[in-house]
């Protein structure tokens, strides 16, 4: 998506340890332009394969997926990283593990939420090892939902993530593909 691709250049920061950081667009600041944009690929790319729900980890997947399940009219549902006095019983939970916050969370969704009828989407922001969709996965596994597609607004495409999402045969649609932060740029796949 050359729009995304475009924002990430003009204000993307790129920071050791192969950190792109796109707070001032995507996760702490939100154009809501660019998520809306970002939806209609998201909505067009996954319109045959008859979604029933949206499911995101909060808190920066929150604005992508909302945008999508407002272009797919379906219910967007987003797994707590937090405890929550009301969210205790009857959860589906996993464990996922955070490089850049480098802490391991207990993500959960309410089992009322996500079911054996489901045929989910799973939307994040970042995909680099996959932890996040890996958690959504075993989440859906769990619920015994099907996993209808993934989609991913960066993705690191030097990393394992897309690989690990790719062997479990599940559609996969990055909006931007990264294949080096190397000497501080951003070089995007099938450039030279």
């Amino acid at each position: 998506m050359k729009e995304l691709e475009d924002r990430i250049r003009q204000d993307g920061q790129v920071l050791p340890g192969n950190v792109l950081k796109v707070n001032s667009f995507l996760n702490h600041q939100i154009d809501p332009n660019l998520m809306m944009n970002m939806g209609k690929e998201f909505a067009d790319h996954f319109k045959e394969d008859h979604i029933t729900k949206i499911v995101t980890v909060e808190s920066s997947g929150i604005a992508p997926a909302v945008m999508t399940g407002f272009q797919m009219q379906v219910p967007v549902v987003f797994a707590r990283k937090h405890k929550s006095l009301t969210l205790v019983d009857h959860l589906y939970t996993a464990d996922v593990y955070s490089y850049t916050k480098q802490t391991t969370n207990t993500i959960s969704i309410d089992d009322r939420f996500v079911n054996a009828d489901d045929r989910l989407l799973i939307i994040d922001d970042f995909l680099a090892n996959g932890q996040a969709v890996e958690g959504l996965l075993k989440i859906a596994d769990q619920a015994q939902a099907t996993v209808a597609g993934v989609g991913i607004v960066i993705e690191k495409s030097f990393q394992k993530g897309a690989e690990l999402i790719q062997e479990r045969g599940i559609k996969l649609l990055s909006l931007a593909n990264i294949a080096s932060l190397e000497d501080g740029q951003v070089r995007f796949v099938g450039e030279d």
